[in-house]
């Protein structure tokens, strides 16, 4: 299977699993709302919605396929999305934490294990 269309299964699988309806997190009136567009490489999970009397707008995970990697914009998960790839298979060298400024991202690279 060619390398990007395995990590866009990936991804979506990823990011199926997060958007799954937690007991942690039982707000009322928040939506987490999945946007996938493969054909573009963008992946995206955000909470939306009102609880109580606060909006809420949260961006949980944003993930971009660029240059052949995986380009980590946002990711407010516990573990980290990184971890997870890399247990899934993906080399260290095709996870890129896009957060992160460039001049800092030597340092924080994800390490296979």
């Amino acid at each position: 299977m060619e390398k990007l269309t395995h990590y866009r299964q990936l991804l979506r699988q990823l990011l199926e699993h997060y958007a799954q309806p937690r007991p942690s997190y039982p707000a009322t009136g928040v939506d987490k709302v999945l946007i996938v567009d493969e054909a573009r490489g963008h992946f995206m999970l955000l909470k939306i919605g009102w609880h109580e009397a606060r909006r809420v707008e949260w961006l949980m995970l944003y993930v971009r396929l660029k240059d052949g990697k995986i380009h980590i914009e946002a990711d407010a998960t516990e573990d980290g999305l990184a971890t997870e790839l890399l247990a899934a298979g993906v080399p260290a060298a095709d996870i890129v934490l896009a957060f992160q400024h460039p001049q800092e991202r030597q340092y924080a690279e994800p390490v296979a294990a």
